[in-house]
């Protein structure tokens, strides 16, 4: 059983911007020795380094300029923000196997001010064949397809969407990390925001950051004694759908849901034992607003189209039923590929959050939907269900 068996025991990032001015590998460089100090160790403590596919830097490069010594375990995931909590259980793994006391999981890119995810390019992917010809060229424009079909299953508005944006920037109002400090918005201001791909207004998007955000994963036996609280990892869950595509899968059915989600849900419960009930605070990967109503569905915090109940009327709001993205998420801190919401997921369990949720019950944390996905759930020390 891997549950429990370890923590995340250092956090670190730089600064959330537009224009880093820097190079990917110096932003993953500083992102990984804030961790490691965080964390209270020394480059030559790390034995190995997990990334995303995507991300632009060979783990050799990142392991020279933080000054790190020997390599037992280095590991990549795929399918883009999918895969930010899968990233850790790869460290997980390799620390319960004994291969590599301490993993450093990180990401690091210029998205804002390099390649924009955002814009059509042409893929390589052969199941590309079946929607870039219609011209769903773009993660918005696919995602919408999914969006429309939710409204009409279950009776949604666009508001409904809007309420998840209003509730995130108004957590990043309050979040100095944010980049939409001080910078609410009302759910006038949404409707107003210009059409991207009906039904997604701009302000159903997550923003385009630069900047990078590393963790540091070791034994929970060895986490104890380090410089700070650690975060136990109860759970750590990766899972693809049956018929699955990337970012839209338009071939199975129902449209509107996200069995992937599903698949790594049954899982962290199973795990952790720990039910949907018992979390204190979810921070869900909002890169686009439906997403987030769907995988509060999937993830048993509320019925089938019924999350348009839960956020309304501040559901998902600091002091509501459920809250969720407190620091803001990737709609109003930073969108760090996911990244940034497993910091902010540990900052809950220590305590020590900008906008702290009340309570001793486990964090979740999500990765990216519509593709296949992954998610942890993080308690303090020596809290069991």
């Amino acid at each position: 059983m891997i549950a429990r068996s370890t923590a995340i025991a250092g956090i670190g990032a730089t600064e959330f911007s537009k224009d880093s001015g820097r190079s990917e590998l110096r932003l993953a460089v500083e992102a990984i020795r804030a961790a490691l100090d965080d964390a209270g160790l020394a480059p030559a403590d790390v034995g190995g380094l997990v990334t995303f596919t995507m991300d632009a830097n060979s783990e050799i490069a990142v392991a020279r300029e933080i000054g790190a010594g020997e390599l037992t375990f280095l590991s990549r995931i795929g399918y883009g923000g999918g895969a930010a909590c899968a990233i850790v259980q790869q460290a997980v793994l390799a620390v319960s196997a004994g291969i590599a006391d301490v993993v450093v999981c990180y990401r690091a890119l210029n998205e804002r001010s390099g390649r924009r995810f955002g814009q059509a390019f042409a893929s390589p992917d052969a199941d590309a064949g079946w929607h870039l010809p219609m011209g769903l060229a773009t993660p918005a424009a696919q995602v919408a397809m999914v969006a429309r079909r939710y409204l009409h299953d279950f009776g949604a508005s666009p508001d409904d969407f809007g309420r998840v944006t209003v509730a995130a920037r108004r957590h990043a109002a309050t979040n100095p990390r944010a980049w939409f400090h001080g910078r609410p918005i009302t759910l006038d201001e949404h409707r107003a925001s210009r059409w991207i791909a009906e039904p997604l207004r701009l302000l159903d998007c997550c923003q385009e950051s630069d900047g990078a955000v590393a963790v540091v994963v070791t034994s929970l036996a060895r986490a104890r004694h380090l410089r700070n609280q650690p975060a136990v990892i109860a759970a750590a869950a990766q899972g693809s759908g049956t018929g699955q595509y990337v970012m839209t899968s338009y071939y199975r059915s129902p449209v509107s849901e996200l069995p992937e989600m599903g698949v790594v849900a049954r899982q962290v419960w199973a795990q952790s034992g720990h039910v949907a009930a018992d979390v204190r605070t979810a921070v869900l990967y909002d890169h686009f607003t439906p997403y987030v109503l769907m995988q509060l569905e999937e993830l048993g915090f509320c019925g089938r189209g019924e999350a348009r109940h839960l956020v309304a009327d501040g559901g998902i709001e600091l002091g509501g039923r459920l809250p969720v993205n407190p620091h803001g998420g990737q709609l109003g801190e930073a969108y760090i590929h996911g990244m940034n919401g497993i910091a902010e997921a540990v900052r809950q369990v220590r305590g020590t959050a900008a906008n702290q949720v009340p309570g001793a019950g486990p964090v979740l944390v999500t990765a990216g939907t519509g593709v296949p996905t992954s998610a942890l759930l993080l308690e303090p020390v020596d809290r069991h269900p």
